[in-house]
C-alpha cells in the first residue's frame, strides 16, 4: 500500500491507521485553528481539515508521498461551536454547559491525492448525550488533564465514557476519524487499498 502523510500528531488517528495496516508518516499541521465560532460546525469541521491538508502539502516536495490526509473534530451546541478549550476554567465551563444535554459532534475529514491535484472533503456529525454531571466529578475529570487539547473539553475513550448516556452516530467520529467514511473516501479516490 502507499504511503499516507497524516496531517496530524493526534495518537488516536495514528492508533486507528495502525489498526487499519496503512502505512503513514505522521507530518503536524502548522494551521491554526481559528474560526467564527457562530458558524456552521459542518462548514468549521472540513475548513479546518482542509485547511491542515493544504499546510502540509506546502511542506512537501515531489518525492514525498501522493497522499495527505487531516481531520479535524468539533462540538456544535447552542448555535455556538465549541473547539479546544483556552484553559481548566474555559474546559470547566464547556463541560457544565454540555452536561444532561445532547449535542453534536462534527468530524471534517480531507484527503489530497497528487495524481489529481485535487483534495475531497467530507463530515460526519453524531449525536452525544451526556448524563447529568455533578461540579465534584466536573473537578475529577478537569484533575485528570484529559479534557486538554480535546474539542469540546472531553475525550469520549477516556474518562469521559462515564458521563455519556447515549451515542447516535459513529464513535470512531467522536474519538476523531470516523472509519467507515475514510474506508469509503480512500477507495473513491483510488488509494490501493489491500495492495
Amino acid at each position: 500500500m502507499e504511503t499516507i502523510i497524516l496531517a496530524s500528531g493526534s495518537e488516536r488517528r495514528k492508533e486507528y491507521f495502525k489498526m487499519l495496516g496503512l502505512p503513514f508518516i505522521s507530518i503536524p499541521s502548522p494551521s491554526v485553528e481559528n474560526y467564527d465560532c457562530r458558524a456552521k460546525p459542518e462548514i468549521v469541521a472540513k475548513e479546518l481539515a482542509i485547511r491542515k491538508v493544504e499546510s502540509v502539502v506546502e511542506l512537501i516536495n515531489e518525492k514525498s508521498p501522493l497522499w495527505v490526509f487531516g481531520a479535524d473534530t468539533v462540538i456544535g451546541f447552542n448555535r455556538e461551536i465549541y473547539g479546544k478549550p483556552k484553559d481548566r476554567k474555559d474546559a470547566e465551563k464547556m463541560l457544565f454547559s454540555l452536561q444532561n444535554r445532547m449535542h453534536r459532534v462534527i468530524t471534517g475529514i480531507a484527503l489530497y491525492n497528487r495524481r489529481k491535484n485535487s483534495i475531497d472533503s467530507r463530515t460526519v456529525t453524531s449525536k452525544v448525550s451526556f448524563a447529568p454531571i455533578s461540579k465534584e466529578e466536573i473537578e475529577w475529570y478537569l484533575n485528570s488533564g484529559e479534557w486538554e487539547d480535546a474539542a469540546g473539553s472531553y475525550r469520549i475513550q477516556g474518562l469521559a465514557s462515564c458521563f455519556v448516556k447515549s451515542i447516535k452516530g459513529s464513535y470512531s467520529s467522536i474519538v476523531g476519524l470516523p472509519l467507515r467514511e475514510f474506508y469509503v473516501m480512500l477507495k473513491a479516490n483510488g488509494y490501493p487499498m489491500g495492495s
